[in-house]
Formats: C-alpha cells, structure tokens, sequence
C-alpha cells in the first residue's frame, strides 16, 4: 500500500501548500457553499503546512466514517468506485511545483485534499457518495454504465453549484481547488443550466478546459433523489437491454 512520506516534502513543497490554500481560501469565502469553510476548520486544515493523512483520518472518520488513502495518480471509475463503497477516497500525495500554480493536467494532493476531504466532512455528500458507489458496485462489469455514473460523479462532486438563498455556490472540488475555473464558474459567460440527470448521463465531461456547462441544483437535497432516480433509470436500461437480448436469441 502507498503511504505519504511527510518527511519528503520539501520547503518549496510546503510553500506551494501555503500559496494555494491563501489565495484559494481568498477567492472562494463569499462564493463556496457554507458547509465548505466549516468542513476546512473541523478538519484542522490551514495554510501553515501540508496535512498529515493520518491526522485527516482521525478527524474525518469522527465525522463521516470515511478515510482516504494514497494513489500513486489516477486511478479507474471500477476501482474508484469500489473503494468508495468501503467509504475510502483515493488522494494523491504529490504536490504541483511553482511554476504550475495555476494549471495542472491531472489533480495534485492540492486539489484531492483542500477541494475533496471537506466534501468527504459533509454528511449529505459523505451519503451521496455512498450511494452512488452502491450503484457502481452493481454494474461494476458494465463499462457504459459506469460512465454514466461516472458523469453524474464528475458534473456534481467535481464541478458542481448549488443555489444558496437566490445566490449560486461552488460546492464542486475542481472548481473550489482551482483559481481560474472558481472566476468562471461564475462569471457572466459560464453556462448554468438546471440539474437534470438525464442530460448528465449523457454529456461526456470535459478534462483539459473549464466546462462548457455547469448543472445547478436547487438545494443539496436534490443529490440523494439523484442517486434514487439513477438507480430506476438503470434499472429501466438493464430491462430494456435484457428484453433487446432475448428478442434478438
């Protein structure tokens, strides 16, 4: 098992640690949903150093009974999804160097620990999650299937907004971990299109740009009658599949 080398960080390591959380911290305090900034203090977390792994497990199991464990980088939606159900979250243990502040091709410790660890502190994600990983686990030999869940994954828990009290939040870690898409995502030009689930499933995301369309929710709510309402439409593309198979024997 992968393990996080705290006595490998460097001082140049440290630092970007330090750049990021204050400049994100900054541009994400009138704009994240409100469990974020909570989640952050729960979880210890601050601008002085790197966090600790098995510090953040204490403190997040206490809240959540969830954990995380080091990836070496990306990992697959089967595998992703698996772990999930055991209420483990896969974080890389790697940070971005100077010269990468602003972009990154894949996600850093940055992005999996600052935008994904206070989402994992939040009860109704924490379940979210689970759910959908209840699911995955299913259809865990169906590849169109998991992509499907995968999306929903991906336009929620990634580059998710939420409407707080008539103003939209960010509550998405890829927009929460990065400066740029955290302007975009609310600026004049960005796409906010209502959460619908069916259109989710079948809009492929986007990994090397910000997004072409970010799905609001109306409240937090809607994220267990998301996982209600995939399961039945699943079920419904299984039956049909099954009835396709059989027709065709």
């Amino acid at each position: 098992m992968l393990l996080q080398d705290y006595s490998a960080y460097t001082a140049d390591d440290q630092a970007v640690w330090s750049i990021l959380y204050k400049r994100q911290q900054r541009a994400i305090e009138h704009v994240a949903y409100p469990q974020f900034s909570m989640s952050l203090k729960q979880l210890g977390m601050s601008e002085y150093s790197i966090p600790e792994f098995s510090i953040l497990n204490k403190r997040l199991k206490k809240l959540t009974c969830w954990t995380i464990y080091a990836v070496p980088g990306l990992i697959s939606n089967d595998q992703f999804f698996k772990l999930m159900l055991f209420r483990r979250f896969g974080a890389t243990t790697w940070i971005r160097k100077k010269s990468q502040l602003d972009y990154l091709e894949e996600p850093d410790m940055f992005h999996d620990i600052f935008g994904h660890v206070p989402l994992l502190a939040d009860p109704r994600i924490a379940e979210y999650l689970l759910g959908l990983a209840s699911i995955a686990d299913k259809y865990i030999d169906r590849e169109e299937i998991i992509e499907q869940i995968a999306r929903l994954y991906w336009y929620t828990i990634e580059f998710g907004l939420v409407k707080e009290n008539d103003a939209v939040k960010i509550y998405g870690a890829g927009i929460l971990s990065s400066i740029g898409e955290t302007s975009y995502s609310l600026a004049k030009e960005a796409k906010h299109v209502p959460f619908d689930l069916q259109t989710i499933i079948q809009t492929p995301y986007i990994k090397d740009n910000y997004q072409a369309q970010y799905f609001v929710l109306e409240n937090m709510n809607q994220l267990p009658q998301a996982v209600t309402e995939l399961r039945t439409i699943l079920q419904n593309q299984t039956k049909a599949r099954h009835f396709q198979e059989t027709s065709l024997d």
